[in-house]
């Protein structure tokens, strides 16, 4: 049975740095690192890599992970993606205050597209991340949107510091 979404994993070109940016700016916190050398042939199928090699941070804010990878062999190629490309596009960060969080992340440096607007039952604005990846900011203003951050039938989500395996702990 699938019980939900667990993470998003991105590729950078600098883990540290990636990493320290999403911890300053959006407040995730580290909870492990790993990777693996090149003889590590189970990977290597895995990511349809043969022979990479690479380093991996797992950052987690509330319940949503984040794995981030830098891969030290073979090193990625940057492109600009535009929204309409196929693939993932952004992340959405849900926030109590979208122009709050517009001001605060654009007085660090953030550039976004627009500033924060909606529909009546929701402001939201896209911006760019360290990386270039797009982030959205989404604040639900309305009980009666469409999709609210708990679906009301759902069952509540677990703690993130209960759901965390103890050795993440």
């Amino acid at each position: 049975m699938i019980r939900g979404f667990h993470h998003v994993a991105v590729s950078t070109p600098d883990l540290e740095r990636f990493v320290d940016h999403y911890e300053r700016w959006f407040g995730f916190v580290r909870v492990a690192d790993g990777g693996w050398e090149a003889d590590n042939e189970r990977i290597g199928r895995m990511v349809q890599l043969p022979g990479s090699s690479a380093r991996y941070a797992m950052i987690r804010l509330g319940s949503f992970y984040m794995e981030v990878f830098q891969y030290l062999d073979p090193v990625g190629t940057r492109f600009e993606r535009r929204m309409c490309d196929p693939g993932l596009i952004h992340i959405c960060l849900y926030v109590d205050d979208a122009w709050a969080e517009y001001e605060r992340l654009s007085a660090l440096g953030m550039a976004f597209h627009c500033p924060p607007g909606g529909s009546g039952t929701l402001l939201a604005t896209y911006g760019r991340d360290c990386d270039g990846n797009v982030v959205e900011l989404l604040q639900v203003i309305a009980e009666d949107n469409p999709f609210p951050f708990q679906d009301k039938g759902a069952p509540a989500a677990p703690d993130a510091a209960q759901a965390a395996p103890s050795s993440l702990k």
